[in-house]
């Protein structure tokens, strides 16, 4: 694709003069850089011969003025003019050598200069079809001269803060200018100016500005100087001197009496190095006991009361002098002392996997236990099913029970009083007592219309015992009935024996499917 882009371009920029068959032909534009060499190309093409060529002249156009560069003459022979005699040349050798063949006349600039920028015409002078020329557009860039450098070998971070110039970079004699940019960790901001020169480059340059710090201390700070799509980048590392950052380690809070070799010691960071390490006890003098080595206090012999108090170690460099202070307490006896930070991590993750374990596991027996549940109450209706469809087959056949008249729903008796232990009501009741609903599917759910000697209790929605506060005691998932024990006392089931009186009321209970 960019070869095809290529070609199409340089045939459009291909200038073709034509007339009376004869053309001249050159490129549109040609470029290169100073100090390199371009050829301007010049071709005479003659389709309807026979043409002479007397004479080919080269000349620079600028600003609206013609300058002769070169001329080709066939008898008077080459000629190149000042102050292009060094650095132009023909390209073939038959004109270089005076040669009769003029068809080709391209030139060759070497070393190739700013001022060189401009047009150049070839101009063809033949006969009798007169004179034909065509032009080319010469540029020249300047490759910039890229240079990063510190404002100073130091940074020194002193108080009171100040921002200041920390690194300059330039692109220098580019022509055209370049771009630049700064790419760093470090919070700051950027400056830039652009300068043109007589010549016409152009020189840019940006300064990096911070607030010096220790943070920034051994910070990369890289320039990136972008011309005619090429990175150039060169980095720099800051060198931030700053006063010591001081802390006191080694009082653990566990100082107790008679406890053996306790220190304390002074901890510095500063660039430069701290030179000096002074130790003192605020409000006092240091105990008689303690060794000063360097930026450490050993204190010889077991802990006393005498120890106690406040040290201040002073760390002194080339920038100035900072201060660390630590409390000293002394106790009679070691404080407790918790797990180590390993060990509370490894406790901590057992606990946390076991919680994690026993949720799983809860969870699990939770579904586990209403899965079994759910099948149990199917085998225990299944088995009371099979019972009672097996007694009453097997029963004989009752003689019919003593006329009596069945309540309406409307004039149902009281409910019956609090039902017994279980304890107390085994033996009362026996398998032909019961009466079983089997419901194989919720769908196939309805209410079995109850035979004497059993009757429904649960109360209708236009019966008055709904209004009684018993009805709220009762499980919705049971329905409720009476008994009348007069009825069992004449069956000749030799099972249905009850020890209650005549016309005395029963209740019974029938288990229905729950709704969740």
């Amino acid at each position: 694709m960019a070869r095809c882009v290529g070609l199409w371009a340089l045939l459009l920029a291909l200038h073709v003069q034509a007339g009376s068959g004869q053309v001249v032909q050159m490129d549109s534009a040609k470029s290169g850089f100073v100090g390199s060499q371009v050829e301007l190309r010049c071709i005479f093409v003659n389709s309807n011969p026979p043409v002479k060529v007397s004479q080919v002249t080269w000349q620079k156009l600028l600003n609206g003025t013609k300058q002769n560069v070169a001329i080709v003459n066939p008898v008077l022979g080459v000629s190149v003019l000042s102050p292009f005699r060094e650095r132009v040349s023909f390209k073939q050798a038959t004109v270089r050598h005076q040669m009769s063949s003029l068809e080709d006349t391209t030139i060759v600039f070497s070393n190739l200069q700013l001022s060189d920028e401009a047009a150049y015409i070839c101009e063809y002078t033949t006969f009798p079809a007169g004179n034909r020329e065509n032009m080319v557009n010469l540029t020249v860039y300047a490759q910039p001269l890229t240079r990063m450098s510190l404002t100073s070998t130091t940074i020194v971070a002193k108080t009171p803060r100040r921002k200041m110039t920390v690194a300059t970079c330039t692109a220098a004699n580019g022509k055209p200018p370049s771009v630049i940019k700064w790419e760093t960790r470090i919070k700051g901001e950027a400056t830039y100016q652009e300068t043109r020169n007589q010549n016409g480059t152009m020189t840019v340059k940006s300064n990096y500005q911070l607030i010096p710090s220790r943070e920034i201390h051994k910070q990369r700070l890289t320039c990136i100087v972008t011309y005619r799509g090429e990175r150039i980048s060169e980095s720099v590392v800051l060198n931030v001197q700053y006063e010591p950052e001081v802390k006191i380690e080694g009082f653990d809070g566990n100082w107790y009496l008679n406890r053996q070799t306790v220190q304390l010691t002074c901890r510095a960071d500063a660039n430069p190095p701290v030179t000096i390490y002074q130790w003192k006890l605020l409000n006092g003098s240091l105990p008689s006991n303690v060794e000063i080595k360097n930026n450490t206090l050993f204190f010889k012999g077991p802990v006393t009361y005498d120890l106690a108090g406040t040290y201040v170690c002073d760390a002194t460099n080339a920038i100035g002098t900072r201060t660390g202070i630590v409390d000293v307490n002394i106790t009679e006896k070691p404080m407790a002392q918790g797990p180590p930070g390993g060990v509370i991590g490894v406790l901590g993750g057992v606990v946390a996997i076991g919680l994690i374990v026993g949720v799983a596991v809860t969870v699990f027996m939770i579904h586990r236990r209403q899965h079994k549940s759910h099948t149990e109450t199917d085998n225990d209706l299944i088995a009371v099913a099979a019972v009672a469809d097996s007694c009453v087959t097997q029963a004989p056949e009752k003689p019919e029970s003593p006329t009596r008249t069945d309540l309406p729903p409307a004039h149902k008796p009281a409910p019956p009083p609090p039902k017994k232990k279980n304890s107390d009501m085994k033996g009362h009741l026996t398998s032909d007592d019961i009466q079983v609903v089997h419901l194989d599917k919720e769908d196939e759910m309805q209410k079995i219309p109850l035979q004497p000697p059993y009757y429904d209790m649960a109360p209708s929605e236009s019966t008055p015992f709904t209004d009684k506060p018993n009805s709220g005691h009762k499980d919705c998932d049971v329905q409720y009935a009476e008994l009348d024990t007069a009825a069992l006392a004449s069956s000749p089931s030799p099972r249905s024996s009850a020890h209650t009186g005549p016309g005395d009321l029963v209740e019974y209970a029938t288990i229905q499917p729950s709704s969740h």
